[in-house]
């Protein structure tokens, strides 16, 4: 039964379409360049060559062992299509090709997980939601995405640490910033950066009238202390008392952070927590993710390859999806995906959508490696 809940149906490329024959090809010519002599002597050369040979070996020997499930299902099909056969001979092999049919699907995901493995990284991240178009109902609608990513979270047994956060009187946030670590953390949440819109009757709207408001989203790689060096001397940091919505947990001591990087003018506010040295040591994480992602996007426009296989910009200021409350409605725009079960997303179930975007990203990257 064809899913209701698509408008469109992704065409993501079969296995059948993949050209393995370009990866045993390359997995050969290796083969013979680490007899070489001129090779095994150039120490970092040989190691590079092979953990590759490594890689292309699991891959080839999972290829192989579709290969042979492939030719038992052409024997099994061909009982099954002789008439001279008795019926029990065709009702067992009916049941072997429904084994093998199972098969043949877990190893086609084996063998694309492996295709993918060295273009999906698995590094931690740092997310900020900002209110935007919309004044109160925007801010609400920044702590439901919120809320959002930290069930799929949940799920996924991630961690989330609140970095930063600035909330209103009614539970919104103007802008809130965590952490999340765990395995496939991004090569999942990767594609949230851009402009959330939603529409529904803002609880403080009197007329019943549905209103159209947006949040962005930004998803920062965390880097690794080797990867990015900030002079300290290049740090201005400038304490002051906390504010926020109010109450006795206000701070009444100078222990909340305002940190600027001179050279870019990149600056974080933390206040979340009551230790001056923590919110330091949280202003300085949230600096140094935003300075590597200026970085990378200036790096990436520089490499037209990476743009072409990007599914959206990545820009924060695109509209990638829509949240339509009266419909139900689940939209997300570079794929044309939607569907109609917004309660069960906003409570975490994102897999459809990601699982979407990771097979068209996917799809690009085939067609980029020459691959289909």
């Amino acid at each position: 039964m064809v899913n209701q809940n698509l408008r469109i149906i992704l065409k993501i490329p079969t296995l059948k379409m993949i050209n393995l024959e370009k990866l045993k090809e390359e997995y050969d010519t290796i083969s013979n360049q680490l007899s070489q002599e001129d090779i095994t002597r150039n120490s970092d050369k040989y190691a590079e060559i092979t953990k590759r040979f490594s890689y292309l070996e699991k891959l080839i020997n999972l290829s192989k062992k579709r290969d042979s499930f492939l030719k038992e299902k052409k024997n099994l099909s061909a009982i099954l299509s002789d008439s001279n056969e008795d019926q029990e001979m065709q009702d067992l092999a009916r049941e072997e090709l429904s084994i093998l049919d199972s098969n043949i699907t877990n190893i086609d995901e084996k063998i694309e997980d492996k295709i993918f493995e060295e273009d999906e990284s698995d590094r931690d991240i740092i997310i900020e939601i900002r209110a935007a178009a919309g004044g109160e109902e925007s801010a609400l609608f920044a702590a439901t995405l919120f809320k959002m990513y930290s069930k799929y979270g949940e799920i996924r047994n991630w961690k989330i640490e609140v970095l930063s956060s600035n909330d209103t009187e009614i539970g919104g946030y103007k802008e809130i910033v965590f952490s999340m670590k765990g395995k496939g953390v991004e090569s999942h949440l990767k594609f949230e950066s851009g402009v959330h819109r939603v529409q529904r009757v803002p609880v403080t709207e009197s007329g019943g009238r549905v209103h159209t408001s947006t949040v962005t989203v930004a998803v920062l790689i965390e880097p690794k202390e080797v990867e990015l060096k900030i002079n300290p001397d290049d740090l201005k940091i400038d304490t002051y008392r906390s504010s926020g919505a109010g109450g006795q947990h206000v701070n009444v001591t100078d222990s909340a952070v305002r940190m600027t990087h001179l050279p870019t003018g990149t600056v974080v506010c933390c206040q979340d927590e009551r230790s001056q040295i923590k919110n330091r040591e949280k202003a300085f994480r949230v600096i140094k993710a935003r300075i590597m992602e200026k970085m990378q996007r200036e790096e990436s426009v520089k490499q037209i390859d990476k743009r072409r296989v990007q599914v959206g910009t990545g820009d924060r200021s695109e509209k990638i999806r829509t949240y339509n409350f009266p419909e139900r409605r689940v939209t997300d725009h570079r794929i044309n995906l939607t569907l109609y079960r917004l309660e069960a997303i906003l409570e975490g179930d994102l897999d459809e959508i990601v699982n979407s975007l990771i097979k068209e990203e996917r799809k690009k990257i085939y067609e980029a490696k020459g691959l289909v």
